[in-house]
């Protein structure tokens, strides 16, 4: 190229950097920032709930607002103008440090992986989901009125803080009201009000008359040994009920399964012989005697929503089962079971009830 053509570029380079240099000097032009939308929201903004276990609240609606954001909750306070300070109470919570799957072979494996943390029992994360903790407790948190009337003064209001590059907004008007602790799920036999007994729904004004837990299944195969007919629960009718209920004696870390004929005796277990014992829950140092199986295991249950050989959705799940035979020979196979969590620590019994008849296990 001639010596010419080069300081020919060379000064159309200088002059077109020149160029869009004075045009963002004349036109003053706006650096790229963010977008924070005016109409960023949150969808559900009155918030229900049930302390002693983990709850998370995912309802933002970002309208295209760019990522990341920050989140702050501000403006804690009853609804008469009374500053709130109790959501902030710093308590013990778990997290995970490495991932749990179902196969550790003992607590000590189990309690390697997580650790617990001190932070506030309510907290808005990076994601604006709406945390409270599981050490979020009755102690520590007051729950809504047991008489169901809920006043203005009993809300906790609360406002959120949103900020990007490209500005801040303020949603505010958030409530919280939470229920009392219920430490197990099913809970159908706990007034969530009182935390006392569930009225019966066929007659909730007879005191002397309750709800209960039943299971989740129960096959057409369990008998009853007196009346030769199904074994059944419907809103009429509650053939097993289930109780889910603390004992004393254990070492904090127990869980028991128990079975109670209608005449109020324990059934050995080992006649619901078709269950793997072995598989029912994520526990250790299993003890069978004739009046219960006995794990340790450790809490919460399930540990979290991982799917297991033991869990689900959710729930942790046990399945008993045993077989006899039937007529003509024919061998039945009998079952129930029930999706449960408990999310106390401590030590726990769960206990099927054969009310009004008790099951059939001889044979035809």
């Amino acid at each position: 190229m001639k010596l010419s053509n080069k300081i020919k570029l060379f000064f159309v380079f200088i002059s077109s950097y020149g160029f869009a240099t004075s045009c963002s000097e004349i036109y003053d032009l706006p650096e790229d920032r963010d977008f924070m939308s005016q109409n960023i929201d949150y969808i559900n903004k009155i918030i229900e709930p049930i302390l002693g276990r983990n709850n998370i609240f995912t309802s933002l609606s970002a309208d295209n607002s760019t990522l990341p954001m920050t989140f702050e909750i501000v403006n804690a306070r009853y609804g008469d103008g009374r500053p709130v300070t109790d959501l902030f109470t710093k308590a013990n919570t778990y997290e995970w440090i490495t991932e749990y799957d179902g196969k550790e072979k003992s607590l000590a494996e189990i309690e390697a992986k997580r650790k617990l943390v001190e932070k506030p029992i309510f907290e808005v994360d990076s994601n604006g989901r709406l945390i409270l903790w599981a050490s979020a407790t009755n102690a520590l948190l007051t729950p809504r009125p047991v008489d169901t009337v809920l006043k203005t003064q009993d809300i906790r209001f609360f406002d959120i803080k949103v900020q990007n590059s490209g500005g801040t907004k303020i949603i505010k008007d958030f409530q919280i009201i939470p229920w009392r602790q219920r430490n197990y799920y099913p809970d159908t036999d706990i007034n969530p009000y009182t935390g006392g007994k569930a009225p019966d729904p066929q007659r909730p004004k007879d005191t002397t008359r309750q709800d209960y837990i039943i299971p989740s299944y129960i096959n057409d195969k369990v008998i009853g040994e007196r009346t030769q007919l199904r074994l059944e629960n419907n809103n009429i009718k509650k053939d097993v009920v289930v109780y889910i209920r603390p004992f004393t004696g254990g070492k904090g870390n127990s869980l028991r399964f128990k079975f109670m004929d209608r005449e109020g005796n324990f059934i050995n277990p080992l006649k619901f012989n078709e269950t793997k014992w072995d598989l029912l829950v994520h526990g250790f140092n299993k003890v069978i005697n004739p009046e219960y199986v006995q794990y340790d295991v450790a809490y919460p249950i399930p540990l979290n929503s991982v799917k297991t050989d033991y869990a689900e959705s959710g729930n942790a799940k046990v399945k008993f089962a045993y077989t006899r035979l039937g007529f003509g020979g024919v061998r039945d196979w009998a079952e129930f079971g029930l999706d449960f969590r408990i999310y106390k620590k401590g030590d726990w019994e769960i206990v099927f009830h054969f009310r009004n008849d008790n099951p059939k296990f001889e044979d035809d």
